[in-house]
């Protein structure tokens, strides 16, 4: 019985999780009740709050949920690729995943003002953050660099994503942003490695990974 019973709370969990996905997506934060979030679970709003013990926490649960299959997105885009091309093919994952279904109202729109900055960041940490920065270390990267690049292109990628989600039925912006994040890249990816020739206009010795890294931070808020 006890494994019946547990088995049961998941399910029940599982089905609140679900319908609250749909309605923060749909609705939005501040729209979305939850007793119509219990009502389309099929349980009492007496049993939302068991599982989740308010509004904010089943939220963030939410939030949580939608960041993982951001990530796991970024993963199968990048499971066959080689270094260089998993970093792209990842990044163009990531803009596709966050900012199309319920990811978008609800990491990109409300997840920023309901979680709080600290929390919002801290899940991307947890998630594309973390691909990316596997993605910067695989393609080569620096290791004197790879913090800063990853704070850099996570950045970038973050506010343009935000850009894209303010123009969710834009096919053309849709292109330029996936345009824009091809122009990052070509930016950032010839400068994080340490083998080969300085890259035109650099100086070989000390200092050469802090003036790469300039340079990459210039060229990323030219395009922006």
């Amino acid at each position: 019985m006890p494994r019946a019973s547990a088995a049961d709370a998941a399910e029940t969990a599982r089905r609140i999780l679900d319908a609250a996905t749909t309605h923060f997506a749909e609705l939005g934060y501040a729209t979305a009740s939850v007793d119509e979030i219990a009502q389309a679970a099929g349980v009492t709003r007496g049993a939302v709050y068991h599982h989740y013990s308010s509004k904010p926490l089943l939220f963030a649960a939410v939030a949580a949920e939608q960041q993982e299959a951001v990530a796991g997105a970024i993963v199968q885009a990048t499971a066959a690729g080689v270094p260089d091309a998993a970093l792209r093919d990842g990044s163009h994952a990531f803009l596709d995943a966050i900012t199309r279904g319920a990811a978008s109202r609800i990491l990109l729109v409300d997840g920023p003002a309901v979680l709080g900055w600290q929390e919002w960041r801290r899940l991307d940490a947890d998630g594309p953050e973390r691909e990316l920065r596997l993605g910067l270390r695989e393609a080569g990267a620096a290791p004197v660099l790879l913090d800063a690049l990853t704070a850099a292109l996570s950045g970038a990628m973050n506010e343009l994503a935000l850009w894209l989600a303010a123009h969710p039925d834009d096919t053309d912006a849709r292109t330029q942003a996936h345009t824009a994040l091809d122009d990052i890249l070509d930016a950032v990816t010839p400068r994080t490695r340490l083998d080969g020739p300085p890259t035109e206009g650099m100086k070989e010795g000390p200092g050469v990974e802090s003036g790469a890294f300039r340079s990459s931070v210039t060229q990323i808020r030219a395009t922006r």
